[in-house]
């Protein structure tokens, strides 16, 4: 059963990280993780949305990512801080 409490305290993370610069780790399937670094952009009551940073051979573009609080919840993805100590954001709450 989704704890909602839970949720609730995720995207309160999620929102009082929004303007800060992450590091996103993503689960596709079961071999294969895809690290990207971005800004939390936007929050959402269902998703948040994460803006891309260019990487050295992509063309130029406004990338964006969106996920649900869930996939945080599930670890399909997980969200680190880029500062000195790279805390995950959510780490304490679950």
């Amino acid at each position: 059963m989704i704890d909602l409490h839970t949720i609730s305290l995720i995207k309160e993370e999620v929102k009082n990280n929004v303007g800060n610069k992450v590091t996103l780790t993503a689960k596709k399937s079961r071999k294969k993780v895809i690290i990207k670094q971005g800004v939390i952009e936007s929050v959402y009551p269902s998703i948040f949305v994460v803006k891309l940073d260019l990487e050295d051979n992509q063309i130029p573009s406004d990338r964006r990512v969106s996920y649900n609080y869930i996939d945080i919840l599930t670890k399909n993805i997980e969200i680190n801080l880029d500062n000195n100590n790279r805390r995950n954001i959510v780490g304490e709450i679950l």
